[in-house]
């Protein structure tokens, strides 16, 4: 099969980056503009709108600015995934990253910068009895409602997916693969500090990171090369953006375990613990880390780099195989 190095399309990648935080910036703009920031009544509407603004910028500059000439779907990775062992990448994306995610208070409690309560789960009691859910809890025991929430958390990567599909179809879909002319290594590290950066609007409202405004930036910008390196691998891997969908759904639809598992009266700096802190970033970079030593990243043979005219035999010999 023909493999080549695409050409670095310098127009569409900025137009797709200023557009991304452009409209970020304008979806966000009443938040700021009213002096209320994440106080405002529509923050979870703004929130939501915001993380489509990569999927807006993908459309804008695919139909009008700069089409890819191996069309849209292929570009931006609205295939199921390429290779015998695709569904491997969703297994590792829906299972694999729930795991670490659940893994992180864990590893905040071994370097002592949280506080475990695996028996009564006070930190999430308390968390309930401040959002007014006194009278269930007399009804139910707080060891029920935590085993309801782990539970769910197989569902939450498809339930996340519908939003997450706002951000990776631009950051994954779209960004990834028109970087890869710089390496796989360079692409995967750049879009995720692109991503990082572009959730500057809210972070420096203290979204995520609300003790750490001035350094919060730099701290979702770290986090989001470290965990956009697994969601890379997966969209190199499989030609596929779906896989990085799901473990963005799962990133997301996790993250509150360090609520579930934390002891009241412990406050739990996003900086230092969960998916969000540095002690959070530990597993992730170790799985990154078993990837580069065995040889599986940079991927090699990955379906975004075959030609377009090599990507269309495929796809005729695919539709002809019995």
């Amino acid at each position: 099969m023909e493999m080549h190095t695409p050409t670095l399309d310098r127009k569409g990648i900025l137009s797709f980056i200023a557009l991304a935080c452009g409209l970020a910036w304008l979806v966000v703009s009443p938040l700021w503009l009213s002096g209320q920031g994440l106080r405002h009544p529509l923050v979870g509407v703004v929130l939501i709108l915001m993380m489509w603004t990569p999927a807006l910028a993908v459309l804008i500059v695919t139909r009008l600015i700069s089409p890819p000439p191996e069309g849209l779907q292929r570009a931006t990775g609205l295939v199921l995934g390429r290779g015998r062992r695709w569904g491997w990448y969703w297994l590792f994306a829906w299972l694999g990253v729930t795991l670490l995610v659940l893994a992180t208070p864990f590893v905040g409690a071994l370097f002592g910068l949280y506080t475990l309560d695996l028996v009564e789960f006070s930190g999430f009691r308390a968390a309930l009895e401040a959002a007014g859910a006194g009278p269930m809890l007399e009804q139910t025991p707080i060891q029920v409602l935590v085993l309801a929430q782990l539970a769910l958390l197989p569902l939450a990567p498809a339930m996340n997916a519908i939003f997450a599909f706002g951000e990776e179809w631009g950051w994954r879909g779209y960004l990834l693969p028109r970087l890869l002319p710089l390496g796989q290594w360079p692409a995967l590290i750049l879009s995720g500090i692109i991503w990082g950066l572009w959730h500057a609007p809210v972070v420096l409202l203290g979204y995520n990171y609300p003790d750490h405004r001035a350094s919060g930036w730099l701290l979702m910008t770290a986090m989001c090369v470290v965990w956009g390196l697994l969601f890379g691998w997966t969209r190199l891997a499989t030609g596929s953006v779906w896989p990085a969908v799901i473990g963005h759904g799962a990133l997301n639809g996790s993250a509150g375990i360090v609520v579930l598992l934390g002891q009241a009266g412990t406050p739990v700096n996003p900086a230092l613990v969960g998916v969000t802190g540095v002690t959070g970033w530990i597993l992730p970079l170790l799985v990154v880390g078993a990837l580069a030593l065995s040889g599986r990243l940079p991927v090699a043979d990955a379906p975004d780099l075959v030609g377009p005219q090599a990507g269309a035999a495929e796809r005729a010999t695919s539709a002809g195989a019995p």
